[in-house]
Parts: structure tokens; sequence; C-alpha cells
């Protein structure tokens, strides 16, 4: 269904959004702070949301008979790859025993999440123009 899976990219954002203040803050450790506490929630809700993220995609690709669908099979194979790196990235972060500004720091400028940050906004972005078109469409 799109609205889970966009649910799920919201939850991804909001995370990516809050590790990029929490990096700027220089923390030498989560412990003893309202941000270092909420760093790991963060953490936690995106791996939560990462997890069964390409089988909501398919979900929404089929709710919406999107096609070409040898297009979207593939950019699905691409979104569950660069959605188990990135999961295993934060799985590595969250392992830690104190979580820094520096290594959040460096979990940003992995490569992996930021190739699933842009997955997301772009299928997030298709995903709710064919949806609108669709509402429309229907509501005639």
């Amino acid at each position: 269904m799109a609205i889970d899976f966009l649910e799920r990219c919201e939850v991804v954002e909001e995370c990516y959004e809050f590790l990029l203040g929490y990096a700027a803050q220089g923390l030498q450790s989560d412990e003893g702070s309202s941000a270092g506490r909420e760093v790991r929630t963060q953490l936690e809700q995106a791996r939560e949301a990462l997890i069964g993220l390409p089988e909501s995609c398919r979900q929404a690709i089929h709710d919406h008979q999107l096609e070409p669908s040898g297009k979207y099979d593939a950019f699905c194979r691409t979104l569950e790859r660069d959605g188990n790196d990135s999961l295993v990235a934060l799985e590595l972060v969250l392992a830690q025993p104190a979580i820094s500004s520096q290594l959040i720091d460096n979990l940003n400028a992995s490569s992996h999440l930021r190739a699933l940050l842009t997955d997301l906004f772009l299928f997030g972005e298709i995903l709710r123009t064919r949806v609108k078109v669709t509402v429309t469409v229907e509501g005639q």
C-alpha cells in the first residue's frame, strides 16, 4: 500500500534529519543528554522502517498497477540492496556502547545511506504523483 511505503520513507527521512543535527553537536557519547537518548530511538525506528521496505514498495506497485513492471521490479531490487546495506550500517552503529557525533557523521556520509535516501525520494515522488493521478481520474 502506498501509505505504508510513504510512512516508512518519512521515518527514515526524519531519522536522517535528526542525525545531521546530532553529528553537528560534537558529542563524545550518547550518554547523559536528551539528544543522546533520542539518537538511539531514531536509529531503532529507522531500522524498523527498513525491515519490510522492499515488500512495502512491491505492494504499492502492485496495488497501483504501476507499469512497466520490469522497470519497477528492477528498482525494487535496487531498493532492497540499498536498504539492506543501510540496515547493516544502522545495526553496526546501534551495537556500539557509545554513539558519538563523529560516528553519526560517518554514518551520514555512508554511500549506502545516501543511495537509500535517493531511492526513497525518487520512488516516493513517483508514487505520490501516480497515486494523485489515479485518485483524480477515479474521482471524475
